[in-house]
């Protein structure tokens, strides 16, 4: 059985996470796995988008907790296996918002700890209804400082910091008020919805698809006059591209672009 199963489609990368009897944790075969898939795809100009799911009942439940616990038997008490796994870990995360193509988390049943801070490390989410998220931790007693950093740059400080001090679980209708998530569909829908968003952005010029990814999560951390500075260098080297200025031409000329991109 591959733990991470990849299926390309119309230039759309599926990646689905396939360990369902252990809620697809984020255990270190799993993200050995997406950080192969991560590296392969960042090289890769066939693919636009990229779709990451979970088979079974959950989406992720984060870090595999008996893992976690075994790596205690080593003479350090599990120091450097805990260090190098958080090291592994954040990889993943800072590898998905790096990527040149959007990648969408398609979510259903739960996506807790480390999986929710997969749903807020993916650029864009499609939840279905029933789907609960939470950073639930400190219920045993272990904050979620990791996935604190994408929850709280995706979702209002106080909302994030309840969600972590609590350790109770949050809606997906609720993720979508809040911004974790674009969107809380009927669970039939889900992954036609998902698919939906993938193809529509997959039709756009990769190129330009790639400079504007890159320069949004540049611009976000930069004040101002800083983000403003930079994206116009941005949008000036964009626009000298080949197949921008045949966009713009066929945008007066009322035609359909003719990219060498796509």
């Amino acid at each position: 059985m591959t733990i991470l199963e990849r299926r390309d489609a119309n230039a759309i990368a599926h990646l689905r996470m396939n360990a369902p009897e252990r809620l697809n944790a984020l255990s270190d075969e799993m993200l050995a796995a997406l950080q192969e898939q991560i590296d392969a795809l960042k090289n890769d100009s066939t693919i636009k988008a990229v779709v990451l799911s979970g088979e079974g009942k959950a989406f992720c439940a984060g870090h595999d907790i008996r893992q976690i616990n075994a790596g205690r038997a080593a003479e350090d008490g599990g120091k450097a296996y805990f260090e190098g796994l958080f090291a592994r870990c954040t990889s993943v995360m800072l590898g998905l918002q790096r990527l040149p193509q959007p990648v969408i988390a398609q979510v259903h049943g739960i996506a807790t700890a480390a999986g929710c801070q997969l749903v807020a490390s993916c650029d864009l989410a499609v939840a279905a209804q029933g789907t609960r998220f939470g950073v639930n931790g400190v219920n045993i007693g272990l904050f979620c400082s990791t996935p604190m950093v994408a929850l709280s740059r995706n979702i209002p400080r106080k909302h994030a910091f309840e969600l972590l001090t609590t350790g109770e679980f949050m809606s997906a209708v609720r993720a979508a008020e809040l911004g974790l998530i674009n969107r809380a569909v009927p669970e039939e829908d889900l992954e036609a919805e998902t698919l939906k968003m993938a193809e529509t952005i997959a039709s756009k010029l990769g190129s330009a698809v790639k400079i504007g990814k890159e320069a949004y999560y540049r611009q976000i951390e930069m004040p101002l006059d800083e983000a403003y500075a930079y994206t116009s260098g941005v949008i000036v080297e964009n626009l000298m591209h080949r197949d921008t200025i045949e966009g713009l031409n066929a945008f007066i000329e009322k035609r359909p672009p003719n990219w060498e991109d796509n």
